[in-house]
Parts: structure tokens; C-alpha cells; sequence
């Protein structure tokens, strides 16, 4: 159906960092058909009163794990709720394809262990009827359907998995190898892929370092320059300032091959917490030193501070935070085989070595940062910290204290670790930045730990309406305009006309950042539902996806006219003008 739009009297932020302005915007046949001041009702066309709105972009998530959960949550809420127009997947070298029998378990293994993406839907309820990237994509327009523009990288450690077996964890790739990866990368390119990405961060659950860290400089320059054929195309790689802190030199290895097989990369990225303060030295370096080269190497960043809220059946906190021996009670399926840890005299020994050697910077050390939210059994205590709880029941060691809590309440129950505080002089010079990428949220990853989806809506709050930190047309811009020309979506982004109708209609004084809450709609394998989290609406006055309303009138519509979007051009510009 063609919805016929005229928004009326509300203030154009358009994408572009230049002064927002008073104008009209009349909608037809998925377009912005004309931007100015007047303009008259035509008949049949519905009128949207913007009046003390602002009318903006869309808003484009970057860097979201929806890989899975987009087959049965489709809905992908409460994205239309807070103006989500385009969603960018396949990100930390992640991706269903491309895949095949021999590899699919080790597929599904990695989303779980690291997005927490619950293994039972996506090994029953995704068809998993591909090969191919492009055979991938073809399944997926085939069988679902979206609310908002749909993108996804191909992941580099699938491309290994496929070509190399068990050797992908192992080894560098042979010439035939890279090859191989080429061909299917290719593939992936010509069907629509965003790019390649890759992962230099991340250790699984055996403390093995992912396959894509056994690649050497020659798998990476060919396969770099297989992306760099593609006008748009870039190449995401996820570096390390969390763990093992190698970030500024792989950063420096990556953007350097990047260079030299002339591709657009993104790097994430500068890192922008107080903890981090010594190593961001380090890499806010490399990113100067490429600006300064005029290498087109962008940082990512995120302007929200990663919380966990931590279950005791799903969760890679404590293995992120060096703790394996609590990673092994996570891992460790079944209510009595858990129990039998949490009265282990062994294992709460070694519960306590593990605990005591967690990573400097983690807040597993501070009892105090660490809060019960929830109890699976009712036993409780709740809304108390642990540091709380030690001393009421004089259980002295914070480790033996955590076990007997989640013993007593069930490993469904929740703990919720204080977030860690941001610098904010960095992370105001990273949204400002030229050449970096943000409103990375991490959106459909890890959902019974947080939700990402209406991080794009804090921005636009406590940034600018509440605190006076940014313009307004500074932090649209950045999460719209800046981020379709970096992946080459050429035809959104801005308030402009001829443009692809991706709108948000909202008033700045009366959205939030809702409080998360928990939603039921994920298949549990036994024939009921889990949970995740969500938010309530924002709310959007109204929320365009390609000119089709997707949340009107206080709820979403229902309506799915997302689309399977691709780079469609190089970027306008790689002056660093912003």
C-alpha cells in the first residue's frame, strides 16, 4: 500500500548537521517527494500534526545481533517505539553463513556463548536451509519478515569454519584456503553483503581465541581487497581494550592492512571508559595517526556504558571478567549438576582463586557493585547488594556469599553489576570526531542481560535536551546522515527529497529511555516461552520505515516493510569534515 504523508509544522532535523529548520515533508510511494514551508493537504493524503516535534532520520543501529533472533521475534521491539528505521548484523566476525551441516552446531555455539543467543530456536526454529551467503539471504527474504531495513555483514569466522573445519581454531589459512574464503566472500558481495567482519577480541568458552585470530596478514589483504571491489562495502574488526588489552597494536596491524587493499575499515574502537583511560592513550594515537595519513580507517565508539544484568544459565560476564571458574557453573546445564557446583567444596575453592584473580578493571570484585534484582524461587533477599548480604549472614569471602545466594534463589534468578563510568571528555570528542562510527548498542544480542534498543533515544536526552552536551543537529547527525554515508547507504539518512522515507516524528520533552522490562516471546525448546528484555515506547510521534508507518498512534502497526538494504554507492565524501 502507498501511504500517502503530509507531516505538518514540526522542526527538520535533517541528518546533515546544518541548522535545523521549519518546513513541511510530503511522503508518497515510499519517498520524500517535496521538503518547504505550506504545504497544502492533497486529497487523500493523511496529515501528521508535528507541531513542538522534530522531524528526523530514521535512526541507524550499527551494530546489532539480530542474526538469530529476527526468525522469531520478527517484531524486533521496541525498535519501531524509538525510531529504528535500519539494522546493521553480521558484526564481530559473526554470521549464519556462510554455514553447513559439518559446522552448524559450532555456528549456533558461538552466537550462544557470546551474543547469548538461545541455542534452542536457532537450531530448531531457523530453516538453516543455505550454504551460501547469497543462499542465506535468499531464505531469509524467503521466510521473514521485518520492521525495519535489514543489513548484515559476512562474518570472517564463518568463512573459516566453513573452508577449514576444526583447523580454523588452529592454524593459519593455506593459499587454497584464502582462496576458497575469497570465492565465498565474493559471493556474499555480489548478493549484498555490508562487508567483512572480523574479531580480534574474543576468547570462547574453552579460553580458545577465535578462529579469526589465526589469521595472518595475507588471509586479511585478500580478503580485504575482495570487499574493496564493492563501492560502499567496508571491513569491521573488533579489537581488544577489555581482556588481554592488544587493542592499539591490532588496531595498527588491521588499519595498515586495510590501507593497503584500499578498503573503507571500522575499528572498534577508541575506548571510552574510565577504566580504559591508559590504553585509550594508546589508540586514540593509531586514530590520530591514520587521520593524519589520510588512511580511511574510522573508530567505533558507543556513548552508553555496557551494564550486565547476569543470570546464572546464560551470561559470558565472568569469562569476559577472567573468571572461568563461575563461567563453568554458567556453562553447566541443569538445576541439580548446578546445585552439585554451588556445594562443591572443590569448586568453591577454586570459585574463590577464580574470583580473587578477575581482571583488574572488573566489578566482579566490588560486592558493593553488584545488586540482587531478582530471585527465581522468591527466597530473596532482593534489592540489596552483595556487600550487603555478606554482612548479614558473616559469609566473608564475596565468591562462597554469590553461591549460596543463587543457591538458595535458582540460577534464573538475577544480579545486576554496576556500570562502568565513561569519559566523557573522550566520548564528546569521539561523537564529534570526523571519522568515527557510533550508537553501536549491541540490539538483539544478550537478552536477559540488557536491552540496547532506545540507547539512540539517551543521546538525544541526556546528551542534548537534559545536560547541553551536543546540538541537536549534532547527535541526529550522528546516528543518521553520518552513519548512511559511512556504509554507503546513499539513499537515506537525510531529510531530503527524493530520499527513501526512513523517518522518526517525536517530541525531544517527551521521550525517554524507558526502563527495561521483560517480554515472553522466545521459544524455549520445551514447548514454552522464555524471556528477554525490552522497553516500552520512547514514545515516536509516528515512525516511517521506507514511508509505511511502523509505530503510529501510541503502538506498533504491525506493518513489516523492511528491507534487505545493501551498500548502494561510495561514500559522498572522505574529506575529515565530519
Amino acid at each position: 500500500m502507498d501511504f500517502k504523508i503530509l507531516i505538518k509544522g514540526g522542526t527538520i532535523v535533517d541528518g546533515s548537521n546544518t541548522p535545523a529548520f521549519k518546513a513541511d515533508v510530503r511522503v508518497s510511494n515510499g519517498l520524500i517527494e517535496a521538503i518547504g514551508t505550506e504545504l497544502q493537504p492533497r486529497t487523500g493524503e493523511r496529515v501528521i500534526d508535528a507541531t513542538d516535534c522534530l522531524v528526523t532520520p530514521g535512526f541507524i543501529e550499527t551494530h546489532n545481533h539480530w542474526d538469530g533472533g529476527v526468525w522469531w521475534s520478527p517484531m524486533m521491539e521496541p525498535a519501531a517505539a524509538y525510531g529504528i528505521t535500519t539494522s546493521i548484523n553480521g558484526n564481530c566476525g559473526f554470521s549464519m553463513a556462510p554455514a553447513k551441516a559439518a559446522i552448524k552446531h559450532d555456528v549456533i555455539d558461538i552466537f550462544n556463548f557470546f551474543e547469548d543467543i538461545p541455542e534452542e530456536p536457532m537450531d530448531k526454529l531457523i530453516p538453516w536451509d543455505w550454504e551460501k551467503w547469497s543462499e542465506y539471504q535468499s531464505s531469509l527474504k524467503r521466510n521473514v519478515r521485518v520492521p525495519v531495513n535489514y543489513a548484515s555483514f559476512c562474518g570472517h569466522i564463518a568463512l573459516r569454519l566453513y573452508v577449514m573445519g576444526e583447523a580454523a581454531w588452529q592454524r593459519a589459512a593455506t593459499t587454497e584456503e584464502i582462496a576458497q574464503m575469497c570465492e565465498l566472500l565474493d559471493d556474499a558481495m555480489q548478493a549484498g553483503a555490508m562487508g567483512l567482519s572480523s574479531n580480534q577480541l574474543d576468547y570462547d568458552k574453552h579460553d580458545r581465541p577465535l578462529p579469526s585470530q589465526k589469521a595472518d596478514d595475507n588471509e586479511y589483504v585478500a580478503l580485504m581487497k575482495v570487499v574493496a571491489k564493492y563501492p560502499g562495502a567496508t571491513v569491521q574488526i573488533i579489537v581488544d581494550h577489555f581482556m588481554r588489552m592488544t587493542g592499539p597494536e591490532q588496531a595498527q596491524r588491521l588499519g595498515n592492512l586495510a590501507h593497503e587493499a584500499g578498503v573503507r575499515l571500522q575499528w572498534a574502537g577508541v575506548p571510552t571508559l574510565q577504566f580504559q583511560s591508559e590504553i585509550a592513550e594508546k589508540s586514540l594515537a593509531v586514530h590520530e595517526q591514520f587521520k593524519a595519513q589520510g588512511m580511511d580507517n574510522w573508530t567505533g565508539y558507543h556513548h552508553e556504558s555496557p551494564t550486565s544484568v547476569i543470570n546464572f544459565c546464560r551470561s559470558l560476564v565472568f569469562a569476559q571478567n577472567g573468571n572461568q571458574a563461575w563461567q563453568e557453573l554458567i556453562d553447566t546445564e541443569g538445576l541439580d549438576a548446578k546445585n552439585r557446583l554451588l556445594t562443591d567444596p572443590e569448586w568453591l575453592a577454586r570459585a574463590r582463586e577464580s574470583w580473587d584473580n578477575q581482571y583488574a578493571h572488573s566489578y566482579l570484585h566490588d560486592p558493593s557493585a553488584l545488586t540482587f534484582k531478582e530471585s527465581e524461587s522468591g527466597y530473596g533477599p532482593v534489592g540489596i547488594t552483595l556487600a550487603d548480604y555478606m554482612k548479614a549472614t558473616g559469609i566473608e569471602h564475596a565468591s562462597d556469599a554469590l553461591a549460596q545466594w543463587v543457591l538458595n534463589n535458582g540460577p534464573e534468578s538475577v544480579i545486576h553489576k554496576r556500570s562502568w563510568e565513561r569519559n566523557m571528555d573522550l566520548l564528546l570528542k569521539m561523537l564529534r570526531d570526523p571519522r568515527s562510527v557510533g550508537n553501536i548498542s549491541d540490539g538483539g544480542a544478550h537478552g536477559k542481560m540488557f536491552c540496547g534498543y532506545g540507547d539512540n533515544i539517551s543521546l538525544l536526552t541526556k546528551f542534548v535536551r537534559d545536560d547541553g552536551l551536543l546540538s541537536i543537529e549534532e547527535a541526529v547527525h550522528v546516528m543518521t546522515g553520518k552513519l548512511a554515508n559511512f556504509f554507503g547507504l546513499q539513499d537515506r539518512g537525510t531529510i531530503a527529497v527524493g530520499k527513501v522515507a526512513d523517518i522518526a516524528v517525536f517530541n525531544l520533552e517527551q521521550v525517554e529511555r524507558r526502563a527495561e522490562e521483560k517480554i515472553w516471546d522466545v521459544w524455549d525448546g520445551k514447548g514454552g516461552r522464555t524471556y528477554r528484555y525490552t522497553r516500552a515506547p520512547a514514545p515516536m510521534v509516528i515512525t516511517l520505515v521506507n514511508g509505511v508507518p511502523t509505530f503510529d498512534n501510541g503502538a506498533v502497526t504491525g506493518r513489516f516493510p523492511g528491507e534487505f538494504v545493501r551498500p548502494t554507492g561510495a561514500p559522498i565524501s572522505t574529506e575529515l569534515n565530519g
